[in-house]
């Protein structure tokens, strides 16, 4: 089997590995738009997008066995989507949302292949709820200070600086760093896909 990633993210590049030891990275290129609002829709929606683009981006008649992923992760607060912050001051306010609070953490993930020389594709979303610490301001400006929340959805990595925050959680670590590993293996398991 041939595996591609449609994803340029380190954090989905290690925890894939956990599952498929050699897989090919090609990220998927395509403006992530979606008329969606709830949010496992939204990941779901822009997983089959990216794993999508990818899949009929490479695909040849020789490649019975490709399989691509694609994945999408949000952090959600009281039902809104908190995306990538815009600046030092948005990733203070999106983390001051969270500060003393629960959200969920959305990971949509779908997964293109062939069969019996047939497109076939399958979808899930999995939800993680986390339970973070209350943070004073100077806690808020020293983290954002780091430059660690800019590029991460919600301005939070788990498993980065902001980890010393979290209180807790409910379902799938793996899931809130962008890939419910756990989940997706038993979805290839039963799909043959392994």
């Amino acid at each position: 089997m041939k595996y591609v990633l449609a994803s340029g993210s380190p954090r989905r590049k290690e925890l894939l590995g956990k599952i498929i030891p050699e897989f090919e990275i090609i990220p998927a290129e395509g403006e992530e738009k979606t008329g969606k609002v709830l949010p496992y829709e939204v990941v779901e929606e822009l997983s089959f997008q990216k794993a999508s683009e990818i899949f009929h981006k490479i695909l040849t008649d020789r490649d019975d066995q490709l399989v691509v992923i694609g994945s999408d992760t949000v952090v959600s607060y009281n039902h809104k989507i908190l995306g990538k912050p815009a600046s030092e001051a948005d990733a203070a306010r999106m983390v001051s949302l969270l500060s003393g609070n629960d959200h969920d953490v959305y990971s949509g993930v779908t997964v293109f292949y062939t069969e019996d020389g047939k497109e076939r594709s399958f979808t899930f979303s999995v939800q993680t709820k986390v339970h973070v610490a209350e943070l004073s301001e100077d806690e808020i400006n020293d983290y954002v200070a780091t430059g660690e929340p800019l590029d991460k959805a919600g301005a939070y990595g788990i498993q980065g600086l902001f980890a010393r925050y979290i209180t807790g959680i409910e379902g799938d670590y793996y899931n809130v760093m962008g890939l419910p590993v756990a989940r997706l293996y038993q979805e290839l398991k039963s799909h043959s896909l392994l």
